[in-house]
């Protein structure tokens, strides 16, 4: 039993406006002529497509496969046929397109087959099984951010507390209360399995003390387990932060940069723990979610709704007033302005608000900073957002980082109490968007350098290796001519370049062959040669025969001289021809040796 709450610093208290839609109980919205389902949950979650255009598909049934450590895997809402796999407009304030699975209900609603699974039989030792069955089931945070559950459930650290928040602090929104009146037995049955996933000794379910019904609920579901206590907080904005809710339940104060697994305690929100209940006890994946449709609105209440529905299809069930000017998703707080009235329904929906000027006027012109710090006494993460503000509109971003920008939970209370009309937050979304952004160009400047690196190392590792091959087939060539006792060869040189050494080899291997080939006698010519070397041996016979080497020495004539002059050019011609042919035989010999040892 838990004897003292504390507090945290800042906090707001505005209108609260939630009578009004939670007076009736939840409905479930008509099924719409066509489903959008998206496949990106938040901007970090997302899913591949894995049907078909045409296919028909079954409630429950797979769509879309998990793509990533934080992707999710996306079902089917109801049976009917794939008629579009495209991209449409996604609800979030950049307004931009995310790949979407179109089907068109056949009005069957019929459910694939559905596959609970026993957790308790699992084990610690198949505890990736209960993981993956978290994923492909779709289950992440119903509380607005869609954080993927078995991200949270998988965290190595073990949780000696699970909170479960159903604070509902934002102005206007009632899904949870609703849900806690109506549901609480199976949030507090998917609560007990989230507590024996995470080891989790005890259950402290956080309520605003504005919710009587829903903690009544809530302490009669409660009263079956003995480790679950239901804690009523005090009505502030934002209580409902999940460090914010730790620190008011628990004394834990998360410092920045910091995790509540850090410290042993782990937060999920009341529809989230339903979900799991359904899936784990039901086999049912995450299609629908319980939205509050209010403001302008004429019959403002909650309903059941299918994932993938247009909010234009649910606009007809509140009946909007003639004086609507927009549609706001989320609270006024921590929402957005609708960028479309065809965008679907996420699992982070949980409340359509229906704007007027009456309700919403539009805020006066932007007036300068006078830095009178009301935006730093009302700060519920204890930041300094004037500072925020400068270096963000300066665009300083690295100045921002060290005023903790990204421990901004962009609650709204600054802007909620500037004098000033600063849109605050606005200015820090910018500045998280576009350090995002050059995250990314960084992440892929980085990964382009490593493969160019990797592309110089790949080339000069082979080229290391082609030239080891060369210098290992120079030393092998060198050792054979050594054992033959070539002494000519030519030894290479440790450090000469083992092309020239393979090149000196080659032609020591030609010498030696042309040496071993070499004719001995004319015999061996080839016949045209033979030839021309008889032929000039026939015009040389007078002056070789006895008769003439047995006359007297006298002195040559003029025409005798002649004659000699040209038996001697006779012989030089024999000369060459022999060596010609002898060098023609020896290269076709070096020729078909070296062809040889290539094919070897």
């Amino acid at each position: 039993m838990i004897g003292k709450l504390f507090g945290f610093n800042g906090g707001v208290k505005p209108r609260t406006h939630k009578d009004d839609s939670a007076r009736e109980p939840i409905a479930r919205a008509p099924m719409p002529a066509r489903l959008i389902v998206p496949l990106r949950h938040n901007t970090r979650a997302i899913a591949r497509p894995i049907v078909e255009i045409g296919q028909h598909v079954l409630k429950g049934e797979r769509i879309g496969g998990a793509e990533g450590v934080l992707g999710t895997a996306c079902h089917a809402p109801t049976s009917g046929t794939v008629v579009e796999i495209a991209e449409h407009t996604m609800p979030h304030p950049s307004g931009l397109p995310t790949l979407c699975v179109y089907i068109e209900p056949d009005g069957e609603d019929r459910w694939t087959e559905l596959k609970p699974l026993d957790y308790a039989s699992c084990g610690c030792g198949d505890r990736q099984a209960v993981l993956d069955f978290l994923r492909d089931s779709g289950i992440v945070g119903m509380g607005g951010a869609a954080f993927p559950s078995h991200i949270k459930v998988g965290t190595k650290r073990v949780a000696h507390t699970l909170v479960l928040n159903g604070a509902e602090c934002e102005p206007w929104i009632t899904s949870d209360d609703r849900l806690m009146r109506e549901r609480a037995d199976s949030i507090l049955r998917g609560a007990h399995i989230l507590s024996e996933l995470l080891g989790a000794q005890r259950i402290l379910v956080g309520i605003e003390d504005n919710k009587p019904e829903a903690i009544a609920a809530m302490r009669e579901a409660a009263a079956s387990l003995p480790n679950a206590e239901v804690v009523v907080v005090p009505t502030l904005y934002p209580a409902g932060g999940e460090k914010q809710l730790i620190r008011v339940l628990t004394g834990i104060e998360i410092p920045h940069g910091k995790l509540g697994t850090e410290f042993g305690v782990q937060c999920f929100n009341v529809g989230t723990a339903e979900a799991v209940h359904r899936a784990f006890d039901l086999g049912e994946p995450l299609l629908s979610r319980v939205v509050t449709l209010t403001g302008n609105v004429e019959r403002p209440r909650n309903w059941e709704v299918l994932i993938g529905t247009p909010i234009e299809d649910l606009l007809e069930l509140a009946g909007p007033r003639d004086d609507t000017d927009r549609y706001i998703l989320g609270g006024p707080m921590m929402g957005f302005a609708a960028p479309d009235l065809s965008v679907p329904v996420v699992k982070g929906t949980n409340c359509v608000i229906a704007g007027s000027q009456a309700l919403f006027p539009y805020p006066p012109p932007e007036q300068p900073c006078i830095r009178c710090g009301a935006c730093a006494e009302v700060c519920p993460a204890d930041l300094q957002p004037f500072e925020l503000y400068w270096y963000a509109r300066s665009k300083n971003f690295g100045k921002a980082q060290e005023y903790h920008l990204f421990d901004c939970i962009e609650c709204g209370c600054c802007a909620y109490v500037c004098p000033s009309n600063i849109p605050l937050v606005d200015y820090y979304r910018f500045a998280k968007s576009e350090i995002w952004a050059r995250e990314r160009e960084h992440d892929a400047a980085d990964a382009a350098r490593e493969r160019f690196e990797f592309r110089n190392y790949r080339q000069e590792r082979e080229k290391a290796e082609k030239a080891a091959r060369l210098a290992a087939k120079a030393a092998e060539t060198k050792a054979k001519l050594a054992a033959k006792g070539d002494a000519e060869a030519e030894p290479a040189k440790p450090d000469d370049d083992p092309k020239k050494a393979l090149i000196a080899a080659a032609l020591a291997r030609a010498k030696a062959q042309k040496e071993s080939v070499a004719p001995k006698n004319t015999d061996e010519l080839p016949p045209e040669v033979q030839a021309e070397i008889a032929e000039i041996d026939e015009r040389r016979k007078p002056l070789t025969s006895e008769e003439g080497a047995r006359q007297p020495v006298a002195e040559p004539s003029a025409e005798e001289a002649g004659e000699a002059a040209a038996h001697a050019r006779d012989e030089d011609t024999k000369k060459a021809l022999i060596t010609a042919a002898i060098e023609r035989a020896q290269e076709q010999k070096a020729e078909q040796a070296e062809r040889e040892r290539d094919d070897k």
